[in-house]
Protein backbone atom coordinates (compact mmCIF):
# COMPACT_ATOMS: atom_id res chain seq x y z
CA UNK A 1 0.00 0.00 0.00
CA UNK A 2 1.22 3.42 -0.82
CA UNK A 3 1.45 5.37 2.23
CA UNK A 4 3.63 9.05 3.09
CA UNK A 5 6.66 9.10 5.03
CA UNK A 6 5.40 10.67 7.75
CA UNK A 7 3.23 8.18 9.60
CA UNK A 8 6.21 6.12 9.20
CA UNK A 9 9.17 7.58 10.36
CA UNK A 10 7.05 8.82 13.30
CA UNK A 11 6.64 5.25 14.28
CA UNK A 12 10.43 4.50 13.80
CA UNK A 13 11.22 7.54 15.89
CA UNK A 14 9.14 6.22 18.75
CA UNK A 15 9.75 2.65 18.50
CA UNK A 16 13.77 3.03 18.30
CA UNK A 17 14.80 2.05 14.50
CA UNK A 18 14.89 3.22 11.27
CA UNK A 19 13.19 2.92 7.30
CA UNK A 20 15.16 2.42 4.74
CA UNK A 21 15.31 4.41 1.88
CA UNK A 22 16.44 2.95 -1.51
CA UNK A 23 17.19 4.42 -4.66
CA UNK A 24 15.65 2.89 -7.27
CA UNK A 25 16.82 3.06 -11.35
CA UNK A 26 14.72 0.72 -13.23
CA UNK A 27 11.80 -1.48 -12.81
CA UNK A 28 13.69 -4.22 -11.70
CA UNK A 29 14.93 -2.44 -8.69
CA UNK A 30 11.79 -1.56 -7.64
CA UNK A 31 10.62 -5.18 -8.04
CA UNK A 32 13.69 -6.35 -5.57
CA UNK A 33 13.40 -3.88 -3.04
CA UNK A 34 9.69 -4.56 -2.92
CA UNK A 35 10.90 -8.43 -2.73
CA UNK A 36 12.56 -7.56 -0.04
CA UNK A 37 10.55 -6.04 1.75
CA UNK A 38 8.07 -8.23 1.86
CA UNK A 39 10.53 -11.45 3.04
CA UNK A 40 11.29 -9.15 6.05
CA UNK A 41 8.24 -7.35 6.87
CA UNK A 42 9.63 -4.37 6.66
CA UNK A 43 8.07 -0.71 5.63
CA UNK A 44 9.97 0.67 2.65
CA UNK A 45 11.01 3.93 0.96
CA UNK A 46 11.85 3.86 -2.68
CA UNK A 47 12.87 7.21 -4.01
CA UNK A 48 14.64 8.73 -7.28
CA UNK A 49 17.02 11.96 -7.60
CA UNK A 50 17.00 14.48 -9.85
CA UNK A 51 19.29 13.01 -12.41
CA UNK A 52 17.66 9.33 -12.37
CA UNK A 53 14.43 11.54 -13.23
CA UNK A 54 16.05 12.99 -16.35
CA UNK A 55 16.34 9.30 -17.66
CA UNK A 56 12.52 8.65 -17.93
CA UNK A 57 10.43 11.14 -15.88
CA UNK A 58 8.61 11.87 -13.02
CA UNK A 59 5.57 9.69 -14.33
CA UNK A 60 7.01 6.63 -14.95
CA UNK A 61 9.15 6.24 -11.84
CA UNK A 62 5.87 7.01 -9.62
CA UNK A 63 3.57 4.44 -11.78
CA UNK A 64 6.61 1.88 -10.94
CA UNK A 65 6.24 2.70 -7.38
CA UNK A 66 2.51 2.97 -7.21
CA UNK A 67 2.47 -0.20 -9.16
CA UNK A 68 4.62 -2.22 -6.68
CA UNK A 69 2.60 -0.58 -3.51
CA UNK A 70 -0.98 -1.92 -4.81
CA UNK A 71 0.58 -5.19 -5.04
CA UNK A 72 1.31 -5.81 -1.46
CA UNK A 73 -0.18 -4.76 1.86
CA UNK A 74 3.34 -3.55 2.94
CA UNK A 75 3.55 0.38 3.35
CA UNK A 76 5.62 1.79 0.44
CA UNK A 77 6.81 5.00 0.03
CA UNK A 78 7.47 7.07 -2.87
CA UNK A 79 9.69 9.79 -2.47
CA UNK A 80 11.28 12.78 -4.35
CA UNK A 81 15.33 12.49 -3.14
CA UNK A 82 17.55 16.00 -3.39
CA UNK A 83 14.59 18.23 -4.50
CA UNK A 84 16.85 20.91 -6.15
CA UNK A 85 13.86 22.79 -6.82
CA UNK A 86 10.42 24.49 -5.91
CA UNK A 87 9.24 23.91 -9.39
CA UNK A 88 10.18 20.29 -9.37
CA UNK A 89 9.18 19.51 -5.83
CA UNK A 90 5.61 20.91 -6.70
CA UNK A 91 5.90 18.45 -9.84
CA UNK A 92 6.65 15.54 -8.27
CA UNK A 93 3.89 16.17 -5.71
CA UNK A 94 1.38 16.62 -8.33
CA UNK A 95 2.48 13.49 -9.82
CA UNK A 96 1.52 11.77 -6.92
CA UNK A 97 4.51 11.00 -4.82
CA UNK A 98 3.57 10.64 -0.97
CA UNK A 99 7.34 12.38 0.15
CA UNK A 100 9.20 15.28 -0.95
CA UNK A 101 12.62 16.68 -0.05
CA UNK A 102 13.99 19.94 -1.02
CA UNK A 103 17.03 20.16 -0.67
CA UNK A 104 18.77 23.78 -0.09
CA UNK A 105 21.53 22.86 2.11
CA UNK A 106 23.89 24.72 -0.50
CA UNK A 107 22.21 27.39 0.23
CA UNK A 108 22.79 30.22 2.48
CA UNK A 109 20.80 29.84 5.84
CA UNK A 110 18.03 32.34 4.94
CA UNK A 111 17.42 31.20 1.35
CA UNK A 112 17.59 27.62 2.17
CA UNK A 113 14.72 28.53 4.85
CA UNK A 114 12.62 30.69 2.38
CA UNK A 115 13.00 27.52 -0.40
CA UNK A 116 12.05 24.96 2.13
CA UNK A 117 9.26 26.78 3.17
CA UNK A 118 8.21 27.71 0.10
CA UNK A 119 7.72 23.54 -0.46
CA UNK A 120 6.34 22.66 2.53
CA UNK A 121 3.42 24.98 2.46
CA UNK A 122 2.11 23.55 -0.78
CA UNK A 123 2.72 20.03 0.19
CA UNK A 124 1.30 20.30 3.52
CA UNK A 125 -1.84 21.54 1.76
CA UNK A 126 -1.96 18.21 0.34
CA UNK A 127 -0.92 16.30 3.61
CA UNK A 128 2.26 15.10 2.05
CA UNK A 129 5.43 15.35 3.99
CA UNK A 130 8.82 17.34 3.51
CA UNK A 131 12.06 16.43 4.09
CA UNK A 132 14.62 19.47 4.18
CA UNK A 133 18.70 19.72 4.34
CA UNK A 134 21.26 21.74 6.57
CA UNK A 135 24.44 20.67 6.79
CA UNK A 136 26.65 18.87 4.14
CA UNK A 137 26.55 15.71 2.67
CA UNK A 138 29.61 15.76 0.67
CA UNK A 139 31.00 13.66 -2.01
CA UNK A 140 29.09 13.04 -5.62
CA UNK A 141 26.64 10.97 -6.89
CA UNK A 142 23.82 11.32 -10.00
CA UNK A 143 24.21 15.06 -10.65
CA UNK A 144 24.75 15.72 -7.01
CA UNK A 145 27.98 17.53 -6.28
CA UNK A 146 28.20 18.99 -2.69
CA UNK A 147 31.88 19.92 -3.18
CA UNK A 148 35.08 19.13 -0.52
CA UNK A 149 36.65 21.60 1.89
CA UNK A 150 33.46 23.01 3.63
CA UNK A 151 32.23 22.44 7.35
CA UNK A 152 30.21 19.01 6.52
CA UNK A 153 28.39 19.06 9.93
CA UNK A 154 24.72 20.51 10.62
CA UNK A 155 24.70 23.04 13.52
CA UNK A 156 22.41 22.33 16.33
CA UNK A 157 21.00 25.41 16.81
CA UNK A 158 20.69 26.28 12.83
CA UNK A 159 19.02 23.03 12.98
CA UNK A 160 16.92 23.83 15.68
CA UNK A 161 15.79 27.16 14.36
CA UNK A 162 15.24 25.85 10.87
CA UNK A 163 12.86 23.29 11.55
CA UNK A 164 11.13 25.63 13.39
CA UNK A 165 11.09 28.27 10.51
CA UNK A 166 10.22 25.86 7.46
CA UNK A 167 8.06 23.12 9.61
CA UNK A 168 9.45 20.14 7.94
CA UNK A 169 8.31 16.54 8.64
CA UNK A 170 11.99 15.35 8.89
CA UNK A 171 15.56 16.62 8.36
CA UNK A 172 18.40 15.98 7.07
CA UNK A 173 21.75 16.28 8.98
CA UNK A 174 25.65 16.86 7.42
CA UNK A 175 27.43 14.58 10.02
CA UNK A 176 30.16 12.88 8.14
CA UNK A 177 29.09 11.24 5.55
CA UNK A 178 29.31 11.36 1.83
CA UNK A 179 27.53 10.53 -1.41
CA UNK A 180 29.32 8.33 -3.58
CA UNK A 181 32.08 5.88 -3.17
CA UNK A 182 34.01 6.31 -0.10
CA UNK A 183 37.68 6.97 -1.12
CA UNK A 184 38.37 5.50 2.64
CA UNK A 185 36.80 4.47 5.66
CA UNK A 186 34.16 6.81 6.48
CA UNK A 187 33.08 8.00 9.94
CA UNK A 188 30.01 9.67 11.29
CA UNK A 189 30.48 12.57 13.73
CA UNK A 190 28.32 10.78 16.51
CA UNK A 191 28.57 13.28 19.15
CA UNK A 192 26.97 16.04 16.40
CA UNK A 193 24.01 13.66 15.82
CA UNK A 194 23.40 13.44 19.06
CA UNK A 195 23.64 17.36 19.86
CA UNK A 196 21.18 17.54 17.04
CA UNK A 197 18.47 15.25 18.34
CA UNK A 198 18.79 17.08 21.95
CA UNK A 199 17.16 20.21 20.10
CA UNK A 200 15.40 18.94 17.12
CA UNK A 201 12.19 16.99 17.58
CA UNK A 202 11.49 15.56 14.32
CA UNK A 203 12.89 12.10 12.61
CA UNK A 204 16.42 12.53 11.36
CA UNK A 205 17.67 11.57 8.30
CA UNK A 206 21.11 10.00 7.14
CA UNK A 207 22.10 10.55 3.48
CA UNK A 208 25.40 9.08 1.62
CA UNK A 209 24.70 6.12 3.51
CA UNK A 210 26.43 3.47 1.29
CA UNK A 211 29.66 2.34 2.46
CA UNK A 212 29.23 3.18 6.06
CA UNK A 213 29.95 0.03 8.11
CA UNK A 214 27.13 -1.27 9.65
CA UNK A 215 27.93 -0.32 13.38
CA UNK A 216 28.27 2.83 12.82
CA UNK A 217 24.68 3.11 10.95
CA UNK A 218 22.98 1.18 14.27
CA UNK A 219 24.39 3.76 16.57
CA UNK A 220 23.23 6.60 14.57
CA UNK A 221 19.93 5.24 14.79
CA UNK A 222 20.17 4.76 18.55
CA UNK A 223 20.72 8.46 18.37
CA UNK A 224 17.80 9.42 16.39
CA UNK A 225 18.26 8.78 13.16
CA UNK A 226 15.28 7.73 11.70
CA UNK A 227 15.49 7.04 7.76
CA UNK A 228 18.51 5.83 5.96
CA UNK A 229 19.73 6.27 2.53
CA UNK A 230 21.17 3.51 0.13
CA UNK A 231 21.69 4.47 -3.30
CA UNK A 232 25.19 4.14 -4.63
CA UNK A 233 25.45 0.37 -3.19
CA UNK A 234 22.29 -0.58 -5.33
CA UNK A 235 23.49 0.14 -8.39
CA UNK A 236 26.90 -1.48 -8.03
CA UNK A 237 24.70 -4.38 -6.34
CA UNK A 238 22.92 -4.91 -9.85
CA UNK A 239 25.55 -4.36 -12.06
CA UNK A 240 27.63 -7.19 -10.05
CA UNK A 241 24.66 -9.32 -10.76
CA UNK A 242 24.48 -8.44 -14.48
CA UNK A 243 28.12 -9.00 -15.21
CA UNK A 244 28.50 -12.35 -13.26
CA UNK A 245 25.17 -13.25 -15.27
CA UNK A 246 27.22 -12.37 -18.97
CA UNK A 247 30.84 -13.96 -18.34
CA UNK A 248 29.13 -16.58 -18.06
CA UNK A 249 26.26 -16.41 -20.81
CA UNK A 250 27.44 -14.05 -23.00
CA UNK A 251 25.50 -14.79 -25.61
CA UNK A 252 22.26 -14.51 -23.67
CA UNK A 253 20.51 -11.19 -25.20
CA UNK A 254 17.31 -10.89 -23.22
CA UNK A 255 17.33 -8.18 -20.66
CA UNK A 256 15.16 -10.93 -18.65
CA UNK A 257 17.69 -13.21 -18.33
CA UNK A 258 20.04 -11.02 -16.89
CA UNK A 259 17.71 -8.99 -14.82
CA UNK A 260 17.24 -11.53 -12.62
CA UNK A 261 20.39 -12.06 -10.85
CA UNK A 262 20.75 -8.46 -10.87
CA UNK A 263 17.29 -8.51 -9.08
CA UNK A 264 18.78 -10.93 -6.48
CA UNK A 265 21.97 -8.85 -5.98
CA UNK A 266 19.98 -5.81 -5.17
CA UNK A 267 17.35 -8.09 -2.60
CA UNK A 268 20.07 -9.53 -0.79
CA UNK A 269 21.46 -6.34 -0.54
CA UNK A 270 18.81 -4.46 0.72
CA UNK A 271 17.51 -7.17 3.11
CA UNK A 272 20.82 -7.02 4.91
CA UNK A 273 20.38 -3.05 5.20
CA UNK A 274 16.55 -3.60 6.41
CA UNK A 275 18.38 -5.92 9.09
CA UNK A 276 20.90 -3.07 9.97
CA UNK A 277 18.55 0.10 10.49
CA UNK A 278 16.14 -2.51 12.31
CA UNK A 279 13.26 -2.06 10.36
CA UNK A 280 12.44 -6.02 10.55
CA UNK A 281 8.62 -7.02 11.27
CA UNK A 282 8.03 -3.18 11.66
CA UNK A 283 5.51 -3.19 8.50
Amino acid sequence: MLVTSKELLLDAQKRGYAVGAFNVENMEMVMAVLAAAEETGSPVIMQTTPGTLKYAGLDFYFANIRAAAERTKIPVVCHLDHGNSFDLACAAFRAGYTSIMIDGSKKPFEDNIALTKSVTDVCHAGNVPVEGELGKVGGKEDDLDNGEGENPYTDPDQAKEFVARTQVDSLAVGVGTSHGVYKGVPKVNVDVLSAIREVVPIPLVLHGTSGVPDEQVRDCVSRGICKVNYATDLRIAFMNGVKAHMASHPEDYDPKKYGVPGMEEVKKYVMQKMEVVGSVGRA
